[in-house]
């Protein structure tokens, strides 16, 4: 179905290809997952599939993609598009019209086909991803992940044989992404059709994956195997690879399910260890950074958030979880001062964040929405830099200096606009704490972020939460939370639901709850490195 022959590519003005002399086949009706550290060329890899590279990024390709025959050479997107739908890493970037229902009928309008086909397929779609009661809303009114669903959405309308993503599931909260994946995965099974996916969250992928492509990066020639060959060696490992090398498993599993199975050894030899929860001691609890009560926020008659108390102080790391549309993105937006509330009151160190001017607002909240490219807007990286500095008054540096702790490695002379997804959060991360703000604002963190990326992120807020500062932070992403959170907050519906140690909360979540906390339940273990230094300790 689709089919690599020595292809090789080139950014215009880039000193070495990104893709190098690729042979790569996908089959029919294969699930195939594209992974590799962040920057590595898959966002390249998956926009030659359907033309968009060269036709919309230049640069200079040689070789040959085919798709169900058609070469991309002689057939540009537009006339690729009843063969290959394609979902890019941000959904709002494709929304062409104003509601829902509407954006899912508007490919198959440009397609000419018929009215009676046209509603028979946006029902379908609408029941598959869950999407029924959103059918009238206004794009613009729906979280990250609401709008990830309608973009896909809008691509399974036009009944494409080939569907390409990039990081389908980055925004969406953990039963969606599991919702999201399951109808891929009918639709593989079900229909035939080929779908081609990147995403660096491989502990939701790999279950579903026939097949896996490593892209290492720097031109470097693709690994290519089964799910099952390729986590056997990869560098990049989701937890429960990384909990199976640890207990010296094999086969190793894929699944929770085929995990627990093998891991009675491991919970009896930790059965003997005390899991670390130390308790906070009441005379060492800092002083509140930030003061909500009774919070209401309104958009129309859409009540975003109705009635919230929240306190959140000095060196904690507050994860903010909840489904798609609980109203955590307005949580922060809230407590980075974007609008006043429509009730209650915000208090960030003593001052209302809504009433202060941007340049002192920025030196005392800092935020990083979900779409860290609108924070960017000079004409290299190090242009970024050295105007974030200017602006903040920082002496020269300081911020390349913190992308550099962020993101090592990255080139300086890239506009921010041909950075990949991670690389654009990198770079707006740097922007934000290089001022040090006392608090600090993470709307999805890790979108785009690979695991060593997301290890360093990890580090990073450590050490900001070490020095006393407070992160307050919204993720789908249970893994990070289970990293670095001290506190959980869970929102639905606008409310706080449940509110307290992020250990004790993610643990007795069956939705928020990590792999290695589902694998070894019920003790609450969280991170395999907990595991790795308990198992140290008792073998001391």
């Amino acid at each position: 179905m689709i089919r690599f022959t020595e292809v090789t590519f080139t950014y215009a003005e880039a000193a070495e290809p990104t893709l190098r002399e690729i042979d790569l086949t996908i089959e029919e009706g294969e699930l195939c997952v594209v992974v590799g550290p962040t920057g590595s060329g898959k966002t390249t890899l998956l926009r030659a599939i359907n033309g968009l590279v060269p036709h919309f990024t230049g640069g200079h390709l040689s070789g040959e993609v085919s798709v169900d025959g058609r070469s991309t050479r002689e057939y540009p997107p537009r006339e690729l598009a009843d063969v290959v739908g394609v979902v890019g890493q941000n959904p709002s970037a494709s929304f062409v019209t104003d509601v829902v229902e509407d954006e899912l009928a508007y490919t198959m309008e440009n397609l000419g086909i018929a009215p009676t086909v046209m509603r028979r397929r946006v029902e379908d779609t609408l029941d598959l991803l869950g999407l029924h009661e959103l059918r009238a809303r206004p794009l613009m009114t729906l979280s990250g992940g609401q709008q990830q669903r309608v973009a896909i959405g809008a691509v399974l309308t036009a009944s494409p044989r080939v569907l390409v993503l990039d990081e389908p599931t980055s925004a969406l909260d953990p039963a969606a992404a599991e919702e999201v994946l399951a109808s891929l995965t009918r639709l593989v099974h079900d229909l035939g059709m080929t779908v081609v996916l990147a995403e660096h969250r491989l502990e939701r992928v790999i279950p579903f994956a026939d097949r896996m492509v490593l892209v290492p990066g720097r031109g470097e020639p693709l690994i290519v195997g089964t799910t099952a060959e390729i986590m056997a060696t990869s560098p990049v490992a989701p937890p429960i690879v990384e909990l199976a090398r640890l207990a010296e498993w094999s086969p190793v599993p894929l699944s929770v399910r085929d995990a627990r199975r093998m891991a009675e050894p491991l919970r009896r030899r930790l059965s003997e260890v005390h899991t670390p929860s130390p308790a906070p001691d009441p005379d060492l609890v800092p002083p509140p950074v930030v003061v909500v009560e009774q919070l209401s926020v309104a958009f129309g008659e859409v009540m975003a958030l109705g009635g919230v108390d929240l306190q959140a102080r000095r060196g904690e790391v507050v994860a903010v979880m909840g489904r798609n549309g609980s109203g955590k993105s307005t949580l922060l937006a809230q407590l980075a001062g974007v609008r006043p509330p429509t009730k209650g009151r915000v208090d960030v160190l003593g001052q209302a964040p809504s009433g202060l001017p941007p340049r002192k607002l920025i030196k005392l909240v800092g935020l990083v929405p979900q779409d860290a490219g609108v924070l960017l807007y000079g004409e290299t990286v190090a242009a970024e830099c050295a105007t974030a500095d200017s602006e903040t008054g920082l002496p020269p540096g300081t911020t390349a200096a913190m992308l550099a702790a962020v993101l090592p490695g990255m080139s300086m002379e890239h506009h921010p606009r041909d950075l990949s997804e991670g690389q654009r959060l990198a770079l707006a991360l740097a922007v934000v704490l290089a001022p040090a703000p006392p608090l600090v604002l993470l709307d999805e963190p890790t979108r785009g972020l690979d695991y060593p990326s997301k290890h360093r992120l990890v580090t990073l807020l450590r050490k900001l939460a070490a020095r006393g500062d407070c992160v307050v932070l919204a993720t789908h992403d249970v893994e990070l939370v289970a990293q670095v959170a001290t506190r959980a907050v869970v929102l639905a519906d606008g409310e706080v639901v449940s509110d307290g140690a992020a250990r004790d909360v993610v643990c007795h979540s069956p939705v928020f709850a990590p792999q290695v906390a589902k694998i070894l339940a019920p003790d609450p273990w969280l991170t395999v490195d907990e595991v790795r230094h308990a198992l140290t300790g008792a073998r001391r």
